[in-house]
């Protein structure tokens, strides 16, 4: 791994950017993440890598964002930085991301940046995996994704985006009896209906299985990828709000038909 230093805004006073807990990763050569842009995270970076050139692990430092800036926040923040070895704390729960296609990937590539959870990417052939994945995606390549299902910790929760119908079926199954805090699938109308049926013939409450979400998203934002995850990434992040989805919209893409 890199050798590299994360900035954590530790605590604030007044008017910042951003609010305690937010933090990015500074490397030799770049950076990841933000506190807020501008000359607070231009500071925060030069510092870092400050520390990176001297070996120093740990430091913390209260930066008046008017006077020393001039920034007009005008509040405070104070930031913490510390050698990237050291674990960052997870405040939301894993995610389990079932299929490595163009879905996958785009909602694995917009919670990463959050930095707030564990993400498991997983597919059944090595060559679907992209390349940058990043430190925050770990890949797990499974030729039978059923066999891994109970890896997943009871509270994670888990997005189902592979390339074949049968395969969510079954991974639906499997998580139902498993269990999980959410679980989307990605589909239209048509499809979760049929998939209603089949799961209660599978033996499964009709309460359990509308625990799973389908479609996923917000139908409304559009079929494309990065628009599917935009809003998968909303309702992770504010479980509770209503996103007015459209149930006569699918959020199913060219992965899957019919």
């Amino acid at each position: 791994m890199t050798a590299g230093i994360t900035v954590t805004v530790a605590s604030t006073r007044g008017s910042v950017p951003r609010e305690a807990g937010t933090f990015m990763r500074v490397w030799a050569s770049g950076q990841s993440g933000t506190i807020g842009g501008g000359a607070l995270e231009f500071e925060a970076a030069r510092l870092a890598r400050e520390m990176l050139e001297s070996g120093q692990t740990e430091a913390e430092r209260t930066v008046p964002l008017g006077p020393d800036l001039g920034q007009c926040c005008g509040g405070s923040v104070t930031l913490r930085f510390t050698d990237e070895g050291r674990e960052t704390p997870q405040t939301a729960p894993p995610l389990w991301i079932w299929g490595a296609g163009h879905v996958g990937r785009a909602i694995a590539g917009v919670m990463a940046p959050l930095g707030d959870r564990a993400i498991t990417l997983i597919d059944t052939h090595a060559d679907r995996m992209p390349a940058d994945l990043g430190q925050r995606i770990a890949p797990l390549v499974a030729a039978d994704p059923l066999r891994v299902v109970h890896r997943a910790p009871k509270e994670a929760d888990h997005i189902i985006v592979t390339y074949s119908h049968d395969l969510d079926l079954a991974l639906c199954d499997a998580l139902l009896r498993h269990g999980f805090a959410s679980c989307g699938l990605i589909g239209s109308q048509t499809k979760w209906a049929r998939f209603q049926r089949r799961l209660m013939k599978m033996g499964h409450a009709n309460a359990q299985i509308l625990s799973i979400a389908c479609p996923i998203g917000t139908p409304s934002l559009g079929k494309h990828p990065q628009a599917i995850a935009v809003g998968v990434a909303a309702a992770l992040i504010c479980p509770s709000a209503d996103l007015k989805r459209d149930p006569s919209q699918t959020t199913e893409t060219k992965e899957q038909t019919g």
